[in-house]
């Protein structure tokens, strides 16, 4: 398979249309690369999905075999425990020669797994370490890149607009530098959900804050506890599923990941009472916005007092 000479010609395909996958489209869409999606979620009626691939022009599928056809790259961003599923379905379909690029948070013996299936099928498996949240970024979040194929796909990436930075040619390289930040990262949002709503709950909340501004000055307490809970109340699902892959990481590396195990239980238990309306609609405007995160462990308070 010859791609074409400028990656601005090139065929793109996204598996998962989610809140990464929408922004990638929207980002090539605006420099007018072909790009085309597919995502599961089409087939229960999910009108979102339909919508925003409609307003950018973007061919949405169910099957895999459909969206990879005459793909060039192939851009793998689904929920951290669906990643080595969606490798499989794309080795089923992906054109010799093309390259797939894991985006998912997921730990080393997965993205190794996954680099199997695809390498087996013909494709050139890239594994992709996104280093800090999507969004404020877009396509230019820092982006590590390991494994043999990297440095073949390093210079399209740039000319698409994206900023990766050359890790490891050895799989699991990148991933692994990923897991282990999300220990903190990951673990900070929990561990302040934790603290600030218990804290809240017992009136001592004002005198945690300041002792924190005095031990770590440098951190605006309120202003990061208020993201925290917005980000883990709007993606905790997401967030959880690539936790459980960091503490398959721990593990993978002989340790009990007893601190990266409880982030994933306190985030996935965000994720249900998110589902369960605590924190309003999710269509509504108002849903995880507020600028003061005290309305949201208020809010938390009120519905365990309901389940007493």
């Amino acid at each position: 398979m010859t791609l074409p000479d400028n990656p601005l010609h090139w065929r793109i395909a996204l598996v998962g249309y989610g809140e990464v996958g929408r922004i990638l489209a929207e980002d090539l869409r605006r420099q007018g690369v072909l790009v085309c999606a597919c995502d599961l979620k089409v087939g229960v009626g999910d009108t979102a999905i339909a919508r925003h691939a409609g307003d950018f022009r973007v061919p949405i599928f169910v099957d895999h075999a459909t969206t990879l056809e005459g793909a060039d790259l192939v851009v793998s961003a689904v929920t951290a425990s669906q990643t080595l599923a969606a490798a499989e379905s794309c080795a089923a379909a992906i054109p010799p020669g093309a390259f797939f690029l894991d985006f998912n948070s997921a730990s080393p013996g997965t993205k190794i797994a996954a680099a199997g299936l695809i390498e087996a099928a013909g494709g050139r498996y890239v594994e992709g370490a996104v280093m800090t949240s999507v969004p404020p970024h877009r396509c230019k979040v820092p982006l590590l890149l390991g494994g043999p194929h990297a440095a073949a796909l390093a210079p399209a990436l740039k000319a698409l607009g994206f900023a990766p930075t050359l890790g490891s040619e050895k799989l699991g390289v990148a991933s692994a530098t990923k897991m282990c930040r999300s220990v903190m990262i990951k673990g900070l949002e929990a561990m302040v959900i934790e603290s600030f709503t218990t804290a809240r709950a017992y009136g001592v909340e004002d005198a945690v804050v300041a002792s924190l501004y005095e031990t770590f000055p440098g951190i605006d307490w309120e202003k990061q506890a208020s993201y925290f809970f917005q980000r883990v109340i709007e993606h905790g699902r997401r967030r959880s599923e690539e936790v459980f892959e960091v503490a398959a990481t721990v593990r993978e590396a002989g340790l009990i990941p007893w601190s990266a195990a409880g982030t994933a239980e306190r985030q996935a238990w965000m994720a249900d009472l998110a589902d369960a309306g605590t924190f309003g609609r999710r269509d509504q405007a108002g849903f995880a916005r507020s600028t003061d995160w005290r309305d949201e462990a208020d809010r938390i308070l009120a519905t365990l007092k309901t389940k007493e």
